[in-house]
């Protein structure tokens, strides 16, 4: 008896991984390139050092995509449900460092999908308004970091993922899709802080789409890692404002339409950092167009135009800032491209230095970035 038990047992195995499929890929992106940008102040413990700093060439790793290794898998339940999962690190391609030393930088997350009612996931993650309404930006389409509104305030670039959070996305149903998340503060007695949530909506019928989204997170300098001064970097667009703020509040929307090989796009924000008495509260207003064009299967070009205005409760001054980006990115492959990009950004109003996002300010209210590089996939 025992004999045959132990004789159908690889039998029944196999059977059970026939029925329960399952896999994992291993993916990634390489991007690295050499950036010059003029007018850059050094900075040191949060703060601009008076007199320094001048043009930058530098080596940066990620920009137009960020530099990542990762997992993703999925097994078969049965009756159309799946478990999956994602871990993926961000790196620095040119040093070999960890995305800010962490070992999963970017995602880490297990959930359940059902091909009727959408997935559930828990863990890091991005939020509803990544997902939904970045693509709606030529940083989401081209160009990443540099081109995001002034130091991602908003987070249409995917500065930052959340933690802690459970997520739900619905199927796609008539076109219209709906995401949502909740990501846990988890301090004892103080239910809110450091909490998160986002809830985004698009709708896409033939060759126009659009969306609309709201992102909250309260205690925004401790609760994900964000543009926050110190060590060498100095966000003086917005930097005071957010070690202050008892909370970030961001309302985004945009749409697109594509006509052959034009994809039209624009986008909206509204973003407040509320210190909840008033006196540190900053507010802004971010308006995009932007559009890319395929020349040739292999060849597309991109533009944008971004108009930011601030409101600064704490000095009742304006800040403003104009920026324009244009890329030219060539498929030598089809895992392989090279790229040429560029940016321009003026401050106006009551802003006294420009600052492109990933550098630190220009010492005048004017900056430029040029970037050459390659983008590898596998």
């Amino acid at each position: 008896m025992k004999k045959k038990l132990l004789a159908a047992l690889p039998l029944a195995l196999a059977a059970a991984g026939a029925h329960a499929q399952s896999s994992v890929t291993l993916y990634g992106i390489i991007d690295l390139g050499v950036d010059y940008a003029n007018n850059v102040v050094n900075g040191a413990n949060g703060n601009l050092v008076p007199g320094s700093g001048g043009r930058l060439v530098q080596m940066q790793s990620g920009v137009p995509a960020g530099s990542r290794w990762g997992l993703r898998g999925s097994e078969d339940l049965g009756g159309g449900y799946s478990a999956i999962f994602r871990l993926e690190s961000g790196f620095n391609a040119a040093t070999g460092a960890a995305g800010g030393g962490l070992m999963f930088s970017r995602n880490a997350y297990v959930g359940v999908k059902s091909e009727q009612y959408g997935q559930i996931t828990l863990g890091k993650q991005w939020d509803a308004t990544v997902d939904l309404i970045e693509p709606y930006s030529l940083n989401g389409n081209y160009g990443g970091w540099y081109f995001a509104h002034p130091n991602d305030m908003d987070n249409l670039d995917n500065g930052f993922p959340v933690n802690n959070a459970v997520k739900y996305v619905s199927p796609v149903i008539a076109g219209l899709q709906f995401e949502g998340h909740y990501s846990f503060g988890g301090q004892a007695g103080q239910f809110s802080n450091n909490a998160s949530y986002s809830a985004a909506a698009a709708y896409t019928l033939g060759s126009f789409s659009a969306g609309v989204g709201y992102l909250r997170i309260n205690d925004p300098i401790s609760a994900v890692a964000g543009y926050g001064s110190g060590g060498g970097f100095v966000n003086t667009i917005y930097g005071d404002a957010l070690a202050n703020a008892r909370y970030q509040g961001i309302l985004s929307a945009g749409a697109s339409y594509v006509l052959g090989g034009l994809k039209m796009m624009a986008n909206y924000s509204n973003v407040d950092f509320s210190s909840g008495n008033g006196s540190h509260d900053l507010h802004f207003q971010n308006y995009e167009l932007s559009g890319t064009y395929a020349i040739t299967p292999a060849f597309t070009v991109g533009a944008g135009y971004t108009f930011t205005m601030g409101q600064d409760h704490a000095t009742d001054a304006s800040p403003k800032y104009h920026q324009v980006n244009l890329i030219a990115q060539y498929s030598i492959s089809k895992r392989t491209s090279v790229y040429a990009m560029g940016s321009y950004q003026h401050a106006a109003g009551g802003a006294e230095n420009a600052q492109i996002t990933g550098f630190n300010p220009s010492s005048t209210q004017n900056q430029v970035v040029s970037r050459v590089g390659v983008t590898h996939t596998f």
